[in-house]
């Protein structure tokens, strides 16, 4: 039967520490394909949900956004919703909006920054792939199930014609990988939807999303194809040994507009990410 089965990323996209709640509603007897990396082909009805949060009083979650990816017969359609003051009711936003939101850091610091939701272009930048909105986040081997059920009966559901070659590291969990296979994980999910062949950002020749050509393709001694103002002076997108003169990170601590990767989705620095990606960096060994 259709039912609403939860969800959560072993390593999830950053969304300015926004936590987030995950649920996948199926149509009944449908199935789902898996390709051998991991991308799930969706049937027709099905919906994904994903609502974004800060806590609140007494431990609670207070939801602020909620975003709906429906596959339709005519393809994806992305709506994101914003949930009044007092809970009550969630309102359609196609054309986005800001909304005042406080941080508090692992270490007692709050921040207090202007949250954005995205609106129907935005969506659009991040979810599309040949000019056609898809889902990003679900990856097989990245998806851990509420319940033990719903992923035997997923599994039961599901065509898989090969392994996946994701790989189950958590970016954050040293237990679970090598510092490399975890900064990968990382970039593959929070950069990978627009750095790839049929992905936004194609024309940049950095592929996070599937590493084609290597090194090359992950940025490692490689020259920006564009030195401007998001370049900040530096020669290499990665520069084994020094995180400090690799672009790549000079635009992940960034919050300028012109400057600041991911382009969309965050307004503050994920410092936790950075370190991860600075280690790997300076454990590289120079070309």
């Amino acid at each position: 039967s259709s039912q609403l089965i939860a969800y959560r990323l072993r390593t999830p996209l950053f969304s300015d520490y926004a936590e987030k709640q995950r649920f996948l509603y199926l149509p009944a007897d449908s199935r789902l394909e898996v390709d051998r990396e991991g991308r799930i082909e969706f049937p027709v009805g099905t919906a994904l949900i994903k609502s974004f949060g800060y806590p609140a009083a007494k431990g609670k979650l207070k939801i602020i956004e909620t975003r709906l990816l429906l596959h339709r017969t005519d393809g994806w359609v992305a709506l994101p919703y914003v949930w009044r003051a007092d809970g009550s009711d969630a309102d359609l936003k196609v054309g986005g909006a800001r909304l005042p939101a406080t941080i508090r850091h692992a270490d007692g610091r709050q921040e207090a920054i202007s949250y954005a939701v995205p609106n129907k272009n935005q969506c659009k930048q991040c979810h599309s792939s040949r000019n056609e909105i898809e889902p990003i986040g679900p990856i097989w081997q990245n998806m851990i199930f509420s319940s033990e059920a719903d992923r035997t009966q997923l599994r039961a559901r599901a065509s898989f014609p090969r392994n996946g070659l994701f790989g189950e590291s958590i970016w954050d969990d040293p237990k679970s990988g090598t510092v490399e296979q975890r900064a990968l994980a990382y970039l593959r999910v929070n950069c990978g939807h627009c750095h790839r062949p049929t992905g936004s950002a194609s024309n940049s020749g950095l592929f996070y999303d599937d590493i084609i050509g290597g090194e090359a393709a992950m940025g490692i001694g490689k020259r920006p194809v564009a030195a401007g103002r998001g370049a900040g002076n530096f020669d290499f997108v990665i520069e084994p040994g020094h995180p400090e003169r690799s672009i790549l990170l000079y635009r992940m601590k960034s919050t300028d507009p012109g400057i600041a990767m991911p382009e969309v989705g965050r307004a503050t620095v994920h410092v936790e990410g950075v370190a991860l990606l600075e280690q790997w960096i300076k454990e590289m060994k120079s070309r």
